[in-house]
């Protein structure tokens, strides 16, 4: 008798044995803590996730890292090597810090010996001969430092500080020798007076963040607003034989500034337009003391017998203490400072070195000795930045301040 396979039940063909309790997976602490969802039956299959927004089950079992591991990489990631900790970088910021700071000797040797002539002559009696000096060409080198002060010292950038803070320093000693002189109104003396007091203790007290943010705003709103009424009227009054006398200029844009300001601080205006109207007053200081060799070229111009007046010693310090500053603008890739050392460089020292040799008041060897430095020193400051920043060329150098990175 042939024997016939019987089949099992079906109930038994799909039915799962359990594994035992040791084996079975235990499922995270955050996910015991959810919604029990509904039971399925243990003899359907395939199995079906849980819960649609719990992940696979194949992600489950892949092993976590455990805290330690995890701290260990937040902790080592900033301390991956990055140009910054170079020793050609941090050594070239340094030098840059200190070619800056170098900057106060011909600065100060430029103002020295008006000072000291000044001083004589008063001490003789001779006040006539302090007339020769204008005092609102003073003056606007003084609000233009006093501008560039309040710059830096926002940026705390050290070594400009103390540039600008002995420009502002020498210019006073000037200005209160030509009201000893009676060169200068007295009541525009005791205003300039508390101008340069307030602002060398608020920026000495910002510098030191020991200043009211409130106070600070209101120091750079009124510098915004006298940068822009004066830049214009010192430009217009350049040309004044050959234009007519006029205050109108720096009165139509010291009202439009004021109204600048007003919008800006009650929030009518974009965030970039907060943000430009914040950068007026550096970018006026700047044109200011940009405006001062253009100034004096177009007088070499109108009056080429001047140019012997010119000392040439006056402006190879001019050329020196600018040029001094430009390696450090350009390693911070501050496009306002170079512009301004740059221009001050070529301009108001070598611009009326090169005036004085077309005109024949110094010597050939002189000339080109002072050009040949300036563009050695230029050369020197594009390499050793773009070596500092690891770069194959300068002109990426000249990109990122001009454009950032």
């Amino acid at each position: 008798m042939a024997s016939t396979a019987v089949a099992p039940p079906p109930s038994r063909q799909l039915r799962l044995r359990p594994p035992p309790p040791s084996l079975r997976i235990s499922p995270p602490r955050f996910f015991r803590s959810l919604p029990s969802p509904p039971l399925l039956k243990p003899h359907l299959l395939p199995l079906k996730p849980l819960n649609p927004f719990l992940p696979p089950a194949p992600l489950l079992l892949r092993r976590r890292s455990p805290p330690s591991a995890i701290f260990s990489a937040a902790s080592d990631a900033p301390h991956r090597p990055t140009i910054e900790d170079s020793s050609t970088f941090r050594e070239w910021d340094s030098l840059t810090a200190k070619f800056a700071g170098a900057a106060n000797i011909p600065f100060l040797l430029l103002q020295l010996p008006q000072i000291v002539l000044n001083a004589r002559n008063l001490l003789a009696g001779n006040k006539a001969a302090l007339f020769a000096v204008p005092w609102l060409g003073m003056l606007t080198g003084l609000l233009g430092n006093l501008s560039l002060l309040s710059y830096f010292a926002k940026k705390k950038e050290t070594e400009a500080v103390l540039i600008q803070t002995l420009g502002v320093s020498s210019n006073y000693v000037v200005i209160a020798q030509l009201a000893i002189a009676e060169a200068m109104p007295l009541p525009q003396f005791g205003a300039t007076s508390a101008v340069v007091a307030s602002g060398l203790v608020l920026n000495f007290l910002n510098y030191f963040g020991w200043l009211h943010d409130g106070i600070w705003r209101l120091w750079e709103d009124f510098i915004t607003i006298g940068g822009v009424a004066v830049l214009p009227q010192v430009m217009w009054s350049t040309f004044v034989p050959y234009i007519p006398n006029s205050i109108l200029p720096g009165l139509i844009f010291g009202t439009v500034a004021v109204v600048a300001v007003i919008m800006a601080r009650s929030g009518k205006l974009s965030d970039r337009g907060i943000k430009f109207v914040g950068s007026i007053s550096g970018w006026t200081a700047t044109l200011l003391f940009m405006w001062m060799p253009v100034a004096q070229m177009w007088t070499n111009y109108l009056h080429p017998d001047n140019i012997k007046g010119l000392s040439a010693f006056t402006m190879l310090l001019a050329m020196i203490g600018n040029g001094l500053m430009i390696p450090r603008a350009l390693f911070i890739r501050d496009l306002m400072w170079f512009t301004g050392s740059a221009w001050a460089t070529f301009l108001l020292g070598w611009g009326n070195l090169a005036c004085m040799y077309c005109f024949n008041s110094i010597s050939r060897n002189f000339f080109f000795a002072a050009t040949l430095g300036l563009f050695l020193w230029l050369g020197m400051a594009l390499w050793r930045d773009t070596v500092a920043y690891g770069y194959n060329s300068p002109i990426t150098s000249l990109k990122e301040l001009v454009f950032g990175q």
